[in-house]
């Protein structure tokens, strides 16, 4: 949580310079230390990229299942716009009783150290599911790993509620995801990049996980059915054969390397703590990283879902 820092009463004097202090100051308060996601669009553009490689009796059962939705947080009831439920869920409440927020709000992320990553001890221990409790009453805290594992079982259940299982497919649609945003699976003592301010040529400053969550997803196209359609495009049968293996743990730890690699790996030097000037190459570069995770991430989804209501 950012504090608001403390400070002597400026005299008459130094009012212009405790003017623009302030303004800093408020900046820094107004970024976001919670982990959020991929944005509304990059969750679409996931969302859209899975249902193209749905097989079909799979696609009818999301259809039915998602059509169940009554709880008016998304606009419609179609993949691509559930894929935003969760966020939606979570923040709910935030600002009353906080009760949603509270027990799902680490279930979107991993928080590897990049010095020290320990999957167990990012995943509080990875608690186990007592086999009568129901994914989605679950520890509150507990990681994107386990939350996709568990969510995933309850799919596959035919004993499952169709309650249950619609929310266990909303929580899928999103958790996916999220699991292949750099900064859901990296930490370095920065609230996964919520900490690190950064300015880059033509965006606006923010912070870094801000700019990983949506201004690189927005260079891509101009919507997410756009974006969706140029990276299908671009999947080759290789690729999506190559990408459609693995665990969660798996996809936790690869995105892991990608956030020490590239998202902070690839940062400028800096004469300020936390303060950053990202020049176009890492924009670039950036962006083309976030291409290939919400493609992995689509393929990744269908494939999750092809499996578990096949």
């Amino acid at each position: 949580m950012i504090h608001e820092s403390k400070r002597a009463p400026a005299h008459r004097s130094n009012t212009i310079a405790a003017f623009f202090g302030f303004l800093c100051m408020l900046a820094l308060c107004c970024v976001t230390p919670t982990a959020y996601s991929w944005g509304d669009e990059g969750h679409e553009v996931i969302g859209l990229i899975a249902d193209h490689y749905l097989e079909p009796a799979v696609r009818a059962k999301v259809i039915a299942i998602l059509a169940g939705d009554a709880t008016d947080l998304t606009p419609a009831t179609h993949i691509d716009s559930e894929a935003t439920w969760a966020d939606k869920y979570r923040d709910a409440d935030r600002n009353t009783t906080k009760q949603q927020y509270n027990q799902t709000r680490y279930w979107h992320f991993v928080d590897l150290e990049l010095q020290h990553p320990d999957l167990k001890a990012a995943c509080f221990g990875e608690p186990p599911l007592p086999e009568t409790t129901l994914a989605s009453a679950g520890p509150a805290k507990d990681c994107v790993v386990d939350k996709i594992d568990e969510f995933a079982s309850e799919l596959k259940k035919s004993k499952t509620s169709k309650q249950e299982r619609r929310v266990a497919l909303q929580f899928i649609l999103h958790l996916v995801g999220d699991v292949h945003q750099p900064l859901h699976a990296a930490d370095d003592h920065d609230q996964g990049g919520n900490l690190k301010i950064v300015t880059a040529p033509d965006i606006a400053t923010n912070n870094l996980h801000h700019d990983w969550d949506t201004e690189f997803v927005n260079r891509i196209g101009p919507n997410a059915a756009t974006i969706a359609q140029q990276l299908i495009a671009n999947i080759t049968d290789a690729q999506r054969r190559q990408w459609q293996t693995g665990t969660a743990a798996d996809w936790a730890m690869e995105s892991f390397a990608i956030a020490k690699g590239h998202t902070y790996g690839l940062l400028p030097a800096t004469s300020q703590p936390n303060q950053y000037q990202l020049s176009a190459a890492y924009v670039t570069d950036a962006t083309a990283v976030t291409q290939e995770q919400l493609s992995k991430a689509g393929v990744r989804l269908a494939f999750v879902l092809n499996q578990a209501l096949h």
